[in-house]
């Protein structure tokens, strides 16, 4: 087992964002006049900047810009609201958490589930001995259980040496859904824990998260992942002196006396998920829209069979209703016989899966839309503001596509075939918040617009507009300006540049993701590796690095070419294009040196 994460025990995770009312004040402010203004500059680019002699060009940035605005409105109908959430505090009993049971007054039990498949078992083991350091104010009857879709000796080995429950199954049916439902038809606790094979559970979390379960319809508490191995980079001024001796010392000092601190090759892989958790996932409380996440989650036992067996009922109905459709239209009789039917509706029992999980790549935010869609129950869910576990990030680039592809493909094949903006049962929020995340998945495609539209201005001199005119910079700016004091005030205490670059870095992965699903291929299910991937990645990069090369070259291009004349280049022209080029390539590096990184010889030595 590859145990560089050791070194990084003795990390705390970050307290959550704390919330602030004068804050959300000046972020719905400053969000309603950037919409505004937004809406002014889209409005003005259709009916007035349109260049005439490149129609081909002007409209696809048009649609791009116009797509891109759509995107921006749903972003701030997530982030518009934070709620400050109260420590509720641990039920004693059963009867404080379900009502309705018919045996009040007893300990709540809760099963801990790890799901893994080919991960080493000693860091399995690593997330058992946590798991066993649990602690509760009162009485709990807390069982840790080992789901090993490996069916590994090794595995089973360790448990009996842990004194925990091992489970495995003869097929990988479903995969990790599979597995969770295989688990619980085994097992009978009042919650669920849902753990991957590398989560690492903190003592605390049930006595600060089982509070929120007094709430009868609270279906699932959902804690942020903290990603505790995040390189923590290297001083810029300590690299300057390592290279350039005295004198680099000196500079970086310098600049860092005017910038602040500066790390080189701190989270490479833009792992750091504080702004999914702290901010988007967390605003979405107001809504009743926070999803399932996976690891680090706390379900309510009955809501997930419950929801399981509405949705086992009415697809057998499906089934019926189509069986008995097709034998009518077949038979050309107006009923079809009793007997008949009941032949029909057991095979339809039968062919059918109870999935307290679906079967999906995305199984944790295809089962939130059941759950939040059931709307004769009302189930309700909550992120939770405090970090509650920790686990193992991607330590390689090949790793990150892997997950990022299937995240990604996974939501889009949801969007696809199934979605939520138009399921029966969710509320007008929930639909905007869902179709906010799938919205963004589509964003490769007018993202790709925009990393070759400066490449072509360079190249041919065409412009998308109408011309680089004062009235441009009159529109363009001050929605450029008041968009970024918007997201950062809305984000406050969370830098944004990395994630908004690795956001338009990701157009590959995301085009990809989006050309299988309207293939209807099926997106496969691999298991993220927990161990690091040796070698360099640059083969993985290939898109991006041809878009900083033909950056790179096309600003040589237009500037030679403003030089010798005789094409349509202006200076204005080129110096905007050139400055949107650069900031792609800004954008396209810090992929590129994901690719590129290593770790450090001495890792896990602060690095001062």
């Amino acid at each position: 087992m590859d145990t560089y994460f050791l070194a990084f025990e003795h990390r705390q995770p970050p307290e959550p964002l704390p919330y602030s009312p004068w804050r959300e004040a000046l972020w719905q402010f400053l969000a309603t006049v950037t919409l505004v203004i937004g809406g002014w500059y889209i409005l003005w680019r259709w009916t007035h900047s349109l260049n005439p002699e490149a129609m081909w060009l002007a409209v696809p940035l048009a649609l791009a810009e116009t797509l891109a605005y759509l995107g921006l409105i749903l972003f701030v109908i997530n982030l518009w609201q934070d709620q400050p959430l109260p420590q509720l505090s641990a039920p004693a009993t059963n009867d404080e958490v379900m009502p309705d049971t018919p045996v009040p007054g007893q300990p709540i039990t809760v099963d801990v589930l790890f799901a893994t498949y080919n991960e080493d078992p000693e860091l399995v083991r690593l997330g058992i001995l946590d798991a066993k350091a649990i602690r509760y104010p009162h009485p709990i009857d807390i069982r840790i259980h080992i789901l090993d879709d490996g069916r590994r000796p090794e595995m089973r080995a360790v448990c009996e040496a842990e004194a925990v429950n091992y489970i495995t199954r003869a097929t990988n049916e479903g995969y990790k859904a599979g597995n969770l439902r295989n688990a619980m038809e085994q097992t009978s606790g009042d919650f669920l824990v849902i753990c991957d094979a590398d989560t690492r559970p903190f003592p605390t979390i049930l006595e600060r998260t089982l509070g929120h379960f007094r709430d009868p319809q609270m279906a699932w508490v959902q804690t942020p992942q903290w990603f505790y191995d995040l390189p923590e980079g290297e001083r810029l001024t300590k690299r300057l002196r390592r290279r350039l001796g005295r004198a680099g010392e000196i500079l970086g000092r310098g600049i860092e006396g005017v910038f602040g601190e500066i790390r080189l090759g701190h989270d490479p892989f833009v792992n750091d998920a504080q702004m999914f958790y702290d901010v988007i996932l967390r605003r979405r409380n107001w809504a009743n829209a926070a999803f399932c996440c996976g690891a680090g989650s706390i379900h309510r036992r009955e809501a997930v069979m419950e929801a399981a067996l509405r949705s086992f009922g009415t697809n057998v109905e499906s089934r019926v209703l189509a069986a008995e459709e097709e034998i009518t239209l077949a038979s050309r009789e107006r009923s079809v016989a009793p007997a008949l039917m009941g032949a029909i509706r057991t095979e339809a029992v039968v062919s059918e899966v109870l999935t307290p999980y679906r079967f999906h790549v995305s199984e944790d935010i295809y089962t939130s839309i059941v759950l939040h869609s059931d709307r004769e129950r009302g189930w309700k869910s909550v992120q939770h503001p405090t970090y509650e576990s920790k686990m193992l990030s991607p330590q390689d680039l090949l790793s990150w596509t892997i997950q990022r592809y299937k995240y990604a493909g996974g939501s889009l094949d949801i969007l696809f075939n199934d979605n939520p903006l138009f399921r029966k049962g969710l509320t007008l929020p929930q639909r905007l918040m869902y179709g906010s995340t799938f919205w963004s998945y589509l964003g490769s495609i007018w993202n790709l617009v925009f990393l070759l539209a400066p490449i072509l201005y360079l190249f041919t001199g065409l412009s998308p507009v109408a011309a680089y005119t004062p009235a441009f910079f009159l529109h363009v700016i001050p929605f450029l300006i008041t968009l970024e004091l918007a997201m950062m005030v809305g984000t406050w205490g969370i830098a944004g540049y990395a994630s908004k670059a690795s956001y338009l870095a990701f157009f590959p992965l995301g085009l990809r993701a989006i050309w299988t699903v309207l293939r209807g291929r099926k997106i496969s299910f691999p298991v993220t590796p927990k161990d690091r991937q040796s070698g360099r990645f640059l083969h993985i990069v290939r898109p991006q690095l041809a878009i900083v090369a033909a950056t790179v070259l096309g600003a040589l291009w237009a500037v030679a070419a403003l030089r010798l004349g005789g094409t349509s280049h202006t200076v204005t022209g080129v110096v905007t294009n050139m400055l949107w080029g650069l900031n792609n390539c800004f954008a396209m590096w810090g992929i590129i040196a994901a690719a590129l990184w290593q770790p450090p010889a001495a890792e896990g030595e602060e690095s001062l």
